[in-house]
């Protein structure tokens, strides 16, 4: 089966900074649940952004769902169907209410208004945050905000789900709902993370990034 994503021998570096990637491979294929780890600085984040062209290789190659990407236009359809929850739910997160910001997406892919709040409510019964709906989302805690950041995501029908350090700001309840939730869904999902043990739970391959190339990890 072909991969969703496949990257080779990708190559960035930051203005003025040493390269953070130095021959960076990776493909995800239906189903999995890959994570990855390495240290705070060691370029998972940045993978991540390259794979929904927030960031460009300078060197290397992008294929995601059938075709090689290369310039901003490639991406546009990635980013409908890979789906990226941030690691600060605050950067995701900007209408006034719960609601609100899980039908913006539906909305800005023209979906009805009638439509979107259909989406809204499939959601968030699906993740069990309906007592979340009308809630003003910057009043909501750590944890619920980064669960309504997955939520938005997931009003998009993704194929794919790119996580970054999803267990931030999670206490241990909400920690176990989110493992839950994510078990339970369909999507292949690149995940970064440091926690060890989440990733036990979560993944069904593991790769290490260290010296700015990824490993597999024992």
């Amino acid at each position: 089966m072909a991969p969703l994503i496949e990257l080779s021998d990708i190559h960035f570096a930051y203005p003025g900074t040493e390269p953070v990637l130095t021959g960076a491979s990776l493909s995800l294929s239906p189903g999995e649940r890959l994570c990855i780890s390495g240290h705070n600085g060691a370029g998972k984040s940045t993978l991540l952004r390259l794979v929904v062209g927030l960031l460009f290789p300078t060197q290397g190659r992008i294929l995601a769902f059938g075709k090689e990407r290369r310039a901003e236009a490639d991406f546009h359809d990635v980013r409908r169907q890979a789906g990226f929850v941030f690691q600060d739910p605050d950067d995701q997160l900007f209408c006034p209410t719960v609601a609100e910001d899980i039908a913006f997406g539906p909305l800005n892919l023209g979906k009805s208004r009638g439509e979107a709040a259909e989406i809204v409510d499939r959601v968030l019964r699906q993740l069990d945050l309906m007592f979340l709906k009308d809630r003003i989302t910057y009043k909501l805690s750590g944890g619920e905000k980064r669960l309504v950041s997955l939520a938005t995501v997931l009003a998009m029908e993704p194929e794919v789900l790119l996580l970054d350090e999803p267990t931030n700001a999670l206490d241990e309840k909400n920690e176990a709902r989110l493992i839950e939730i994510l078990l339970d869904l369909p999507q292949a999902m690149i995940i970064v993370s440091h926690d060890a043990a989440f990733r036990a739970r979560l993944g069904t391959r593991a790769l290490h990034m260290n010296g700015g190339a990824l490993a597999p990890l024992d």
